[in-house]
């Protein structure tokens, strides 16, 4: 049976329509792929801040580095999350509702326990409480994955307001729409690496230089090692786990047959309702995760609406990623930056700089194109790319709504350019039925 498992599924052919320095690239191990992608984004906004002049030097601050890791730790997790869901073939886009649970569950345990740690169990324990109403709803009753999706969405904010009212109402420093302050988990700096107050920080005194990309790649390393609290550290081992689990384990295979080949799985003997059950209450805990995350280290208190629209973030990272976790990753990153700089460019001109680095990428696309020889991709990606670069020139500062709309303006230009890359699982969102 194990062998039979074990066969390549569809959506994980190799793509061979590549050639050349990409297909040398896609040959490259992913430690050396991960590295050389982040030294060409590096090198892009080095070029971009010497273009800009001085107010784009927030791009990259250490400062900027440091909060886009916080920020995009809650998008990975709830990405993380959904990768396990529809991995096992259901869509779940109740991950925001699952998260809000982990922001009320996860504060309670820090605060009633007097541990960030029981807050981190807590709020993994009612993420997934959500992930298990889904996954009675859609596994169990075949109700649609959408609508009980939407449900746990409406549902998870009524019911945290009235825990809070019951609890929260009488603890010194709460009320019905906030908690006590939370305690997060302890800080580091990487030692010699970087440092603050006066330590040595071998990256701090290189980026003190200012040499022109050396300096910002510094910058870059300082900022994502000084300050760094465990729970990040935690957040993104957890990428790493999530490959080795779904792709080298036998738990993972038969999780992975769910969303791929449930009723092949089935005549094997795989219980595809227990894996399915797995992988949906897997995925409502990382949600709950990336909830205590947001109350107890960004925010140090559960508030009300605190997570705005990040489980749905999470579910573009997926998307963007082709439902794998080093891809979600990326996107985390990738939309987690734009938030950041917002909050620290307040004059405006480093996310005014975000429109030429979009140009910059829109060209990279039009030259991949036109090396695959896709014309109407190459057409789109070069109209963009003036755009971009006219509106680049043509403007003094960015508009407030840019940062907010790039994560969904990025996913919808992954699915104009690279929709024949995507490859969801083949039964993603499908209702099973046994024997059926």
């Amino acid at each position: 049976m194990t062998d039979v498992i074990n066969k390549p599924l569809p959506t994980e052919t190799p793509d061979e329509t590549s050639n050349g320095l990409f297909a040398k690239y896609a040959g490259l191990p992913a430690p050396i792929r991960w590295m050389t992608a982040a030294a060409l984004g590096i090198l892009v906004l080095s070029i971009v801040q010497e273009i800009s002049g001085e107010g784009s030097s927030v791009l990259t601050e250490p400062g900027t580095s440091g909060a886009m890791l916080r920020f995009a730790v809650p998008i990975l997790l709830a990405g993380l999350g959904g990768l396990f869901s529809e991995r096992a073939g259901v869509v779940n886009i109740g991950l925001e509702g699952m998260m809000i649970m982990g922001t009320w569950f996860g504060a309670w345990g820090t605060v009633n326990f007097g541990s960030p740690w029981a807050g981190l169990v807590c709020a993994a324990v009612g993420g997934g409480l959500g992930g298990l109403l889904h996954a009675v709803a859609t596994v169990s009753f075949g109700v649609d994955h959408i609508i009980s999706g939407v449900a746990i969405n409406i549902l998870a904010p009524g019911l945290t307001r009235f825990l809070s009212d019951q609890v929260f109402n009488g603890w010194e420093g709460g009320s019905i729409t906030q908690s006590p302050r939370a305690v997060g988990l302890p800080k580091i700096d990487v030692p010699l690496l970087a440092g603050r107050g006066g330590s040595t920080s071998v990256l701090g005194d290189i980026d003190d230089k200012n040499w022109f990309f050396v300096s910002d790649v510094a910058g870059f390393l300082e900022g994502a090692m000084q300050g760094l609290s465990l729970f990040t550290i935690i957040a993104f081992l957890l990428v790493p786990i999530s490959g080795f689990v779904l792709w080298r384990t036998r738990l993972g295979l038969r999780i992975r047959i769910c969303g791929e080949r449930p009723e092949a799985g089935e005549s094997l003997g795989v219980n595809i309702y227990l894996h399915k059950y797995i992988g949906v209450i897997t995925s409502g805990a990382f949600a709950g995760l990336a909830g205590g995350f947001i109350a107890m280290e960004l925010a140090g208190i559960y508030r009300e609406g605190q997570t705005l629209g990040r489980g749905f973030i999470g579910l573009a990272a997926l998307i963007f990623g082709n439902w794998r976790p080093g891809g979600v990753m990326l996107g985390s990153l990738l939309f987690g930056y734009p938030f950041v700089l917002a909050l620290r460019d307040s004059a405006g001109l480093g996310t005014r700089a975000l429109l030429l680095v979009i140009g910059i990428a829109l060209i990279a696309v039009l030259v991949y194109s036109v090396v695959n020889q896709n014309q109407t991709d190459a057409i789109i990606a070069g109209v963009l790319a003036v755009a971009m670069l006219i509106w680049w020139s043509q403007s003094s500062t960015a508009p407030n709504w840019l940062p907010n709309t790039m994560p969904y303006a990025t996913v919808l230009l992954v699915l104009v350019f690279m929709s024949q890359r995507l490859r969801m699982p083949a039964a993603d969102g499908q209702i099973y039925r046994k024997g059926g």
